[in-house]
């Protein structure tokens, strides 16, 4: 297991860019059934017929497997303590069959918990694109980091 991660250990305005994440359509049409069975995400046939000209992820199916490639880029750190929530959820493009997606974060602001003093949050404006370089999904991102102990910020 690697060495924990802190609240301290992140900086303001640190970009990262991960992922690479192959969408199919059928996982595209394995999540639509059970979650968003909209006839775009489960009919291929109808959904050439659609506005989109053909089948697309939901929306919800791209977090999901943004959150995929979130966890993945941690690299076993376990260093957040969930997230109680997101903000201004996005989705800019459709999601299609052999889209390969991949993330880019970027950190706004590291906040101490005024409630809990050993804990923060850091906030991160995130971009999903395709393999294109077309952005498919922009939100704001909240995760909750434990802070370093106090023993060990005086031992560095």
């Amino acid at each position: 297991m690697s060495a924990p991660v802190y609240m301290e250990d992140y900086e303001v305005g640190t970009i990262q860019e991960f992922g690479a994440y192959e969408v199919t359509e059928e996982e595209i049409l394995e999540f639509a059934k059970k979650y968003d069975p909209q006839f775009f995400h489960v009919d291929v046939e109808a959904a050439k017929e659609s506005w989109f000209g053909g089948l697309i992820a939901s929306g919800w199916h791209t977090c999901a497997m943004t959150m995929r490639m979130l966890v993945d880029s941690m690299e076993g750190r376990a260093h957040s303590l969930g997230s109680p929530g997101v903000d201004e959820v996005r989705w800019r493009r459709p999601v299609r069959p052999g889209d390969i997606l991949s993330v880019k974060t970027e950190i706004t602001e590291l906040r101490p918990s005024r409630s809990r003093p050993g804990f923060g949050s850091l906030h991160q404006d995130m971009t999903v694109s395709n393999h294109k370089g077309e952005v498919v999904m922009t939100f704001k991102s909240i995760a909750m980091l434990q802070r370093r102990p106090a023993e060990d910020a005086v031992a560095e």
